[in-house]
């Protein structure tokens, strides 16, 4: 009997992968994929608490972190670069540890997933305190750099969650919200980029848009706070005002620019009928949530 975690096993239903056809090896990885949704539906309630628990020390003037290493910290790179313009946050707001640093974002670092004194370092040169959350990411949930991280980040007073692709793994136990997602083998033996990647990137996605959603960020199920930053994106502000003040291109237009391109600001501004100044005071007196202010 192996002791191997599960996403080290070798899949049986790949175990003749380099005798299939193309369409057959895309066929089955695709298959494999689809059983990644029904692996992360028993940590939901674990999800959901975290981000409850992030969304309080965001609307306290603290801070989200990742830690991880390898594919799992590129993953949360990701995840915390693509925050800034989706909801027009700090790039600090969401900050990702990666072991290795910044060189480990393109190429592998060898060994930098072993050192827990340098995860240590890196938390706390992070900055990472009790107002803080964060959430280390381990496919195999053993990773010591991960490991070290979460319980420099408790040592500090952060909430902490341990996100892992295997059961009963210290990356879980260590953490207050233990997420464990248990994808199985892969196609590709102990290609973690794969099945357990792909959860990562969905529980990552879960806990950084349920935590905006929370925070005013988002309004029905429309960017309200998204970054005018490139051509693409003013049409994208440009459609939300349209949609949500009933009115043309145009007029959501010169909304947009009487706000400083400021979405919520300008769908006050159109539903309310209010100037830019008594737009900007409702919000703020709202604590930024566009529903408050506009039911008040």
């Amino acid at each position: 009997m192996s002791d191997r975690p599960a996403t080290e096993s070798p899949n049986p239903r790949s175990a003749a992968l380099d005798t299939m056809s193309a369409l057959e090896i895309v066929t089955l990885m695709n298959e494999e994929d689809a059983s990644v949704p029904v692996a992360i539906t028993p940590a939901l309630p674990a999800i959901a608490a975290f981000v409850e628990a992030t969304a309080q020390r965001l609307r306290a003037g603290g801070r989200l972190f990742y830690a991880g290493a390898g594919t799992s910290g590129r993953l949360a790179v990701i995840d915390a670069v693509e925050c800034v313009p989706t909801f027009s946050v700090s790039p600090e707001l969401v900050t990702p540890i990666m072991a290795g640093g910044e060189p480990a974002i393109t190429r592998s670092v060898e060994g930098a997933e072993d050192d827990t004194e340098q995860a240590r370092r890196d938390v706390a040169a992070a900055g990472v305190g009790a107002a803080d959350a964060l959430a280390g990411v381990a496919a195999s949930g053993s990773t010591p750099y991960v490991i070290a991280a979460i319980e420099e980040a408790h040592r500090r007073g952060a909430v902490t969650a341990g996100i892992a692709n295997n059961a009963d793994t210290t990356v879980a136990r260590v953490a207050d919200h233990g997420i464990t997602a248990v994808t199985g083998p892969e196609v590709l033996t102990g290609s973690t980029r794969l099945k357990a990647g792909t959860a990562q990137k969905l529980i990552l996605n879960m806990i950084s848009t349920a935590a905006m959603v929370r925070l005013g960020k988002v309004y029905g199920n429309r960017m309200v706070d998204v970054s005018v930053s490139n051509t693409k994106l003013r049409g994208r502000a440009e459609g939300i005002v349209a949609d949500l003040v009933g009115c043309d291109h145009e007029a959501a237009a010169a909304l947009l620019d009487a706000a400083d391109e400021e979405v919520k600001t300008a769908v006050l501004m159109g539903l309310a009928g209010l100037e830019v100044d008594a737009a900007r005071a409702r919000l703020e007196a709202a604590g930024g949530y566009l529903r408050t202010a506009l039911d008040g």
